[in-house]
């Protein structure tokens, strides 16, 4: 059935609630509507080319309609599309544990899957819960974890419990489980005079709180090297070594939400091998199925599993699970896309594309509007400002993010902003030329809009 644009927009209108969107705005823009993908580039119902910008929300690895993967789960296709794993192993799932055990960073070897990356972080902290209670030796009196300020992890009560973003999270506050939290070092957030004094700050607080209340923290849980939806607010260099330091100091567990970061995003395949860091859980998702299908994963270690190991009577067991748990079709795609990583040497060949892009984002840094430019390896924030000197907002009714994304579209990019807070994180087969054309038409769309 090919309806015709009018058609479609009316259907939408009348029953599609789309998120992280204020529909009575959206209802009066012209809707893009997607109807196939190639290489680097969405294409719309009328045939019009858009280059990802945001890797389709920053999912997508080796670029749309990849050969490979597609030819990996029309193979799984015509064995079988799913079964449960409850009380039944398949395939794929197995065959991807191996996998994932591999290249994960240190001791990392017991695969749990779920299907977003929100119930990955939610198995993360149910696990770490419930082990410090059925280890050899119990600590019962942990039962609180301890966060950053601005995090996100998602959206499940959970994952929002472990955020500090007001504007997705305050609403929900009588839900929630109670954290112990600390400063995120974003200087230029912050009352410091030194980015230095700002993250010495973070790390006093951070040691403080673990000194008077580690017999209750059950871990850490953090966004790896830069914070996502907060921005793109990227860490000072040995943050991240530091607050591992000090979790093995006092014991807790080092819990990481490599959601976004995970998968070539910062250059490497995993943020935390940036300082060698070894967690004792790790959530990922996203790039995990090369942005193909809902697929998830926590990662712990043999020692929390163990800790889950007894006899049927007493109920030892992790008494949590998905539908579509290890889906054979999710799990294919998943294979086949750690495939292309080795074949293509895509995070050897991601360097040089990080250093250009560090290059090509030296202009838009020096424009008039542009506050600040935050960067780690693909991932990219460019905050909109006022007035550059003191890094002045605009009015929120302004919708300025907006408008410059808007822009953009015009140009044939397609980018999405986190408030006035424009978001780059393209796919990493991006080419340099791509690379070029997205950050000209960035570029060119604030002048356009700002002035």
């Amino acid at each position: 059935m090919n309806l015709h644009k009018d058609e479609l927009i009316r259907i939408n209108q009348k029953h599609l609630w789309h998120p992280f969107t204020q529909m009575k705005q959206w209802m009066t823009e012209d809707p893009l509507f997607i109807e196939r993908g190639e290489g680097n580039y969405l294409i719309d119902i009328e045939g019009k080319r858009y280059l990802d910008g945001v890797s389709s929300l920053w999912t997508n690895v080796h670029g749309h309609n990849k050969q490979e993967i597609n030819d990996a789960i029309t193979k799984q296709i015509g064995k079988i599309s799913h079964s449960t794993m409850l009380g039944l192993a398949n395939v794929p799932a197995t065959e991807l544990a191996k996998r994932l055990a591999e290249i994960s960073p240190g001791k990392l070897n017991k695969i749990f899957y779920s299907d977003s990356g929100a119930t990955a972080v939610e198995i993360g902290l149910k696990m770490a819960y419930q082990y410090w209670r059925q280890r050899e030796k119990p600590v019962p009196s942990k039962t609180r974890f301890i966060t950053l300020s601005g995090a996100y992890h998602g959206d499940t009560i959970g994952s929002v419990s472990l955020g500090g973003i007001d504007l997705f999270h305050k609403i929900f506050s009588h839900l929630l489980f109670e954290t112990y939290s600390f400063p995120c070092p974003n200087f230029h957030g912050s009352d410091f005079s030194t980015p230095e004094e700002c993250m010495n700050n973070s790390l006093k607080v951070f040691e403080s709180v673990l000194r008077q209340h580690h017999s209750e923290i059950i871990g850490l849980f953090i966004e790896p090297y830069v914070q996502g939806a907060a921005g793109m607010i990227v860490y000072p260099k040995g943050f991240m070594k530091s607050l591992y330091s000090v979790c093995r100091k006092y014991e807790i567990l080092f819990i990481v939400d490599e959601v976004a970061t995970g998968f070539g995003r910062t250059g490497r395949m995993f943020a935390c091998e940036e300082d060698d860091l070894e967690p004792d859980i790790m959530s990922v998702a996203k790039g995990l199925s090369g942005g193909y299908l809902p697929l998830a994963a926590t990662i712990t270690t043999d020692e929390i599993f163990d800790a889950f190991l007894g006899e049927y009577d007493e109920f030892k067991a992790f008494y949590h699970g998905h539908t579509f748990t290890g889906n054979p079709l999710a799990c294919a795609a998943a294979l086949a896309s750690l495939d292309l990583f080795n074949k293509e040497m895509t995070i050897k060949n991601l360097g040089q594309k990080i250093e250009l892009l560090d290059e090509l984002l030296a202009p838009v840094k020096e424009l008039t509007h542009v506050g600040d430019v935050r960067q780690k390896g693909f991932m990219v924030g460019i905050e909109l400002a006022e007035v550059k000197s003191d890094r002045k907002r605009y009015a929120v009714k302004e919708r300025m993010g907006h408008k410059v994304c808007m822009e953009a579209r015009k140009h044939g990019v397609i980018i999405r902003p986190l408030g006035d807070v424009v978001i780059l994180m393209p796919p990493l087969s991006i080419t340099p030329e791509e690379l070029r054309l997205l950050t000209n038409v960035v570029r060119d769309s604030i002048i356009e809009v700002c002035g």
